[in-house]
C-alpha cells in the first residue's frame, strides 16, 4: 500500500509493520470484521421473526399448527448448535440443489446417490460452476445467515412464548370484554406489553449470538477467527515476504477486545431499551421509574 513496501527486508520495525498490517490478506482480515457485524445485522431481526412466528404459532388454538410451532422450538434447541449447523446445512444445500436438478434435468438417468457422493447434473450446482466467486461467497453468507437466524429463532420463540404468558391475562379478558377480536387483542394488548418481559431473555440470545459468530468457519465463510488462526499462525521467508513467528496470541488477543467492546456496547443499548420499555409497565423496572419521578417532585415541591 505505501510506496517503501516494495522491499520488506529493508525496512525498520515501524515501517515493517506498517506495510505488514496493510498487505493484501490483512484487508481480507478486516473485510472479515464486516462480515460478521453483517451477520449479526441480519441475523437478529430474522431470528426474532423465526421466534415470534414459533411462539405465535405455539399458542395457536389450531391444533396443527400448535404442534409445529411447539416441534420447532423443542428440536431445534434440543440438538447442539454445532451438530445442527454441520448436518442442516448441507441438507440445504443439497435440497436446494436437488430441486434445481428435477427443474433443468428431467432427462438425466443417473442416480443422485452414488455412494457418499452426491452427483446432479452440472447446471444444478448452485451456484454455477462458471460464477464469479463473489457468488460463491454471497451464497455461503446467505445459508449462514438463513441457519443462524433458523436456530437461535428456536431459542427466541421460547423466550418470546413465556413472555407472551407472562401478561396479566385480566388484560386480555378485558380487551375481549370490550368487544375485540382475539386478533385485535393479540396484536394491541399482547404484544405492544410481552416485550418487557421478553427482552432480558432476547438479550442474553444477543450475547450468545455474538458469540457463535466463530461458527461462520464451519458453514464455508472467512470469518474473523478464521483469518486470525491464517495470520498469526508461524510464517517462513519461503512462503511469505513478511516472515514472522506464531503470532496468534496477539491476534486473538485483538479478537478478545473487540467481542468484549461488542459485549459492553450491548449491554449500554439494552440496558436504555429496557428503560424505555418499562416506562408505565407494571413490572419492578417501571415501579422503579414510578418511584423516581415521584421523589423528584417530592423534592420540587419542598
Amino acid at each position: 500500500m505505501f510506496p517503501f513496501c516494495e522491499d520488506p527486508s529493508q525496512l525498520d520495525t515501524l515501517p515493517w509493520l506498517a506495510c505488514y498490517l496493510t498487505t493484501g490478506v490483512h484487508m481480507n482480515f478486516y473485510v472479515s470484521f464486516g462480515t460478521v457485524l453483517l451477520l449479526l445485522a441480519i441475523t437478529a431481526p430474522c431470528a426474532l421473526a423465526f421466534g415470534f412466528a414459533g411462539a405465535a404459532a405455539s399458542r395457536s388454538r389450531i391444533l396443527p399448527l400448535s404442534l409445529l410451532g411447539k416441534g420447532y422450538t423443542s428440536i431445534v434447541r434440543g440438538v447442539p448448535d454445532i451438530a445442527f449447523f454441520l448436518f442442516f446445512v448441507i441438507a440445504l444445500d443439497q435440497g436446494i440443489e436437488y430441486l434445481v436438478h428435477l427443474a433443468r434435468c428431467p432427462d438425466w438417468d443417473e442416480p443422485i446417490r452414488q455412494g457418499a457422493n452426491f452427483l446432479v447434473c452440472p447446471e444444478a450446482k448452485m451456484p454455477p460452476g462458471n460464477a464469479a466467486q463473489a457468488w460463491h461467497e454471497a451464497y455461503n453468507f446467505a445459508l449462514a445467515v438463513f441457519t443462524f437466524a433458523l436456530v437461535f429463532g428456536a431459542f427466541a420463540a421460547n423466550v418470546l412464548y413465556g413472555a407472551m404468558r407472562a401478561v396479566p391475562r385480566a388484560q386480555m379478558e378485558t380487551a375481549e370484554a370490550y368487544g375485540m377480536t382475539d386478533r385485535q387483542a393479540f396484536w394491541r394488548i399482547l404484544v405492544p406489553q410481552m416485550w418487557i418481559y421478553a427482552l432480558p431473555g432476547l438479550s442474553n440470545l444477543w450475547m450468545i449470538l455474538m458469540k457463535a459468530t466463530p461458527l461462520l468457519f464451519l458453514l464455508g465463510v472467512e470469518d474473523i477467527v478464521y483469518w486470525a488462526r491464517e495470520l498469526g499462525a508461524s510464517k517462513t521467508p519461503r512462503f511469505t515476504d513478511y516472515p514472522h513467528g506464531d503470532w496468534r496470541f496477539f491476534y486473538f488477543l485483538f479478537l478478545l477486545v473487540f467481542y468484549l467492546g461488542m459485549t459492553k456496547i450491548s449491554e449500554v443499548a439494552l440496558g436504555r431499551l429496557t428503560r424505555r420499555l418499562s416506562h408505565g409497565q407494571a413490572t419492578l423496572g417501571g415501579e422503579a421509574q414510578r418511584r423516581e419521578g415521584g421523589d423528584m417532585q417530592a423534592g420540587a415541591g419542598a
